[in-house]
């Protein structure tokens, strides 16, 4: 049953992958995977590779899950990419680097953009536990994101002797090439293709990559291993519930494309499973967004008046702040202006508010302890700042000469912050919950 026209449904964030047709770049994202985004009830939206976007992310909210699919190999210097991750000797020697470009001539090129924007959204799913799901590259990028590592070639790195070759990609054989892998027990994996495994608990997958996990991110538990020891397929178990919206998951294979020859039949009734399920995850997400916003514009809209006693207790907190604010920036520096002199106690309120106020996490106690925050201080603080020319221009020297993932990953830090302090005022904002009686 289709859902309602009228009905606002989640959104699915989808980067394409760039390619060149008639002398001209094309972006495009495999029908597959858009077919059953939207057959389990979500919106997919395309986010094109083109330059400059990871700087226009937020104009694609609200988020409610991001798949990232197909594309090129991840540009090795976002992660260690040495073959003992000691830092000594690269994994591959520039002739075998050569080898590989010739070989895989279209998937060895590095897309620094595509790995900018991909980086950046699985960083923020991963930050605010939003939906994602990872396919072939995708996962990949997952792995990477969380600070794990891939091996740059699998053939010339797993298993360069073909003692234990697994084929990992025909190109004679694009969607009917299968290779074994061990579906690990207790895995959402196990559960979705449990009536389907051979003996050992194997199942026959299709792949199509070089590229695969060498070093699995910790957060992470594998779910699937091909014979040659390579991860196929790796979660967050702490991040998995996709009724309660949470869905963070890697698959290297291919069950999108595991379809019996001229049928679009599955191979096994599991292998639309990790869609249905991280879609079924998404719903939920978008569930949760709109309670909160609900609960945000109650709050806002019910404003809480302060009796004469504790607005006189406010304006103590606020100047006990304001003095401590004043006491880190200015410190016993005497080339500085001081701070106003103060009577002993008056830190005493701000200090007891926030070791009082259990519901600040550490990090964010100790940003309000180095912010303050106070308008009182802001024409100072812009005084510093016009003094601080030669500084400005060495920073803007030395970020011209960082990559754009670099930069990208600074911005989002700063916005990070940004959403810190907001999630505290609109916490502060908030009247008191009413009790309630039986």
């Amino acid at each position: 049953m289709s859902p309602s026209p009228d009905i606002n449904l989640p959104r699915v964030l989808i980067v394409s992958r760039r390619t060149v047709r008639k002398n001209k770049f094309v972006d495009f994202v495999g029908e597959y995977h858009l077919d059953l985004v939207v057959g389990y009830g979500a919106v997919p939206v395309i986010v094109p590779r083109v330059a400059g976007l990871h700087a226009m992310l937020d104009s694609f909210e609200p988020i409610h899950g991001v798949l990232l699919c197909e594309g090129e190999d991840i540009d090795p210097s976002l992660y260690d990419a040495r073959r003992d991750g000691d830092g000594e000797g690269d994994a591959l020697s520039p002739e075998q680097l050569e080898a590989v470009r010739r070989l895989h001539p279209s998937d060895a090129a590095v897309d620094h953009e595509k790995d900018s924007i991909e980086l950046l959204l699985a960083r923020r799913c991963l930050e605010r536990n939003v939906p994602f799901l990872g396919i072939c590259r995708g996962s990949q990028v997952l792995n990477v994101a969380c600070g794990g590592s891939l091996y740059q070639d699998v053939e010339q790195e797993l298993h360069p002797q073909d003692d234990a070759a697994v084929c990992h990609m025909d190109y004679a054989n694009y969607d009917g090439h299968r290779h074994p892998v061990r579906v690990l027990p207790g895995t959402p994996l196990h559960d979705w293709f449990a009536d389907s495994l051979l003996d050992g608990d194997q199942l026959m997958v299709n792949s199509y990559h070089h590229q695969g996990v060498r070093r699995l991110a910790e957060r992470f538990v594998p779910m699937a291993l091909a014979p040659d020891g390579l991860i196929e397929g790796f979660y967050d178990p702490e991040a998995y519930h996709p009724g309660e919206g949470k869905f963070i998951m890697g698959l290297q294979f291919h069950p999108e494309r595991m379809r019996k020859e001229g049928s679009d039949e599955f191979d096994f009734p599991g292998c639309a499973k990790a869609y249905q399920e991280f879609v079924r995850a998404v719903v939920a997400y978008q569930g949760k967004l709109a309670a909160a916003q609900v609960h945000l514009r109650s709050a806002v809209t019910t404003p809480h008046k302060l009796n004469q006693e504790m607005e006189k207790q406010r304006k103590v907190i606020v100047r006990s702040v304001s003095l401590a604010k004043n006491t880190y920036v200015f410190g016993n520096n005497t080339g500085a202006r001081q701070p106003a002199e103060h009577r002993d106690g008056d830190l005493d309120a701000g200090a007891e508010f926030i070791e009082s106020n259990t519901a600040l996490s550490v990090q964010q106690e100790k940003r309000l302890k180095q912010m303050g925050a106070t308008v009182r201080n802001a024409s100072g603080y812009m005084s510093r700042l016009k003094v601080s020319e030669e500084r400005e221009a060495a920073a803007r020297a030395l970020m011209a000469k960082m990559f754009v993932a670099q930069l990208a990953s600074l911005a989002a830090f700063y916005r990070a912050m940004g959403n810190v302090c907001s999630e505290v005022l609109d916490a502060k904002l908030q009247p008191p919950s009413p009790t309630l009686h039986e």
